[in-house]
């Protein structure tokens, strides 16, 4: 399964904001990162040119790529599938992204970012309906129970996680969890309201449509 494997912090720098590619527990140094060093990684310009649209429309896909951490190959196949499904393209394109499985876990806050999410999964610490699943871009439906099997609820990870989900309260309106019993159920599908990062969707739809 290929993925980026690199400093993430470089690539928060490189869009200018937090993308929550790292745990909350170093997050204030993530800020301090950001706030004091607000120019992309690498050796800065000779002279500051001006964003072209073309520019523009790149750091959105690569702001919505990098957050959830997909790459380009299987990101244009979401496109395309957005593209041919009813509904605004932009919108739809974010709801299969947002209906990924390690991000479900995610927002669930059984994982402290979508790269730990996809570390559970990947190692079939998490059921669906029942059954193992260890694909991380596993499509969840309205109705599906997600669970962290018997042998990982005593995890560090997983109890460390859950308090600090409960301290904040995590968990997305779209999501039902039930941390007593380490399950959690999909009670809609998500809209464009429950994204939290700053996306301009639409810059995204015309990159792919010229």
């Amino acid at each position: 399964m290929a993925r980026y494997r690199g400093p993430v912090v470089k690539l928060m720098r490189r869009e200018g904001l937090n993308l929550f590619l790292k745990n909350s527990h170093t997050l204030h140094k993530e800020k301090s990162s950001l706030e004091k060093r607000k120019y992309p990684p690498g050796l800065p310009p000779k002279k500051k040119g001006k964003i072209t649209e073309y520019g523009a429309q790149l750091r959105e896909k690569q702001k919505v790529k990098r957050a959830y951490g997909v790459l380009e190959k299987q990101f244009r196949r979401y496109f395309e599938e957005a593209s041919h499904t009813p509904g605004i393209p932009g919108e739809n394109l974010l709801q299969f992204l947002e209906r990924r499985l390690d991000n479900v876990l995610y927002r669930m806050g059984y994982a402290v970012t979508r790269r730990q999410a996809r570390n559970f999964v990947a190692h079939r610490h998490v059921l669906v309906n029942g059954h193992r699943v260890d694909i991380c871009s596993y499509r969840v439906n309205v109705g599906d129970k997600i669970e962290i099997r018997d042998k990982f609820q005593k995890s560090t990870f997983i109890e460390e996680n859950i308090r600090l989900a409960q301290a904040i309260n995590r968990s997305a309106s779209w999501l039902s969890v039930d941390y007593a019993q380490f399950s959690g159920e999909i009670l809609s599908l998500p809209t464009r309201d429950h994204i939290d990062i700053p996306i301009k969707e639409q810059v995204i739809v015309e990159l792919y449509s010229k």
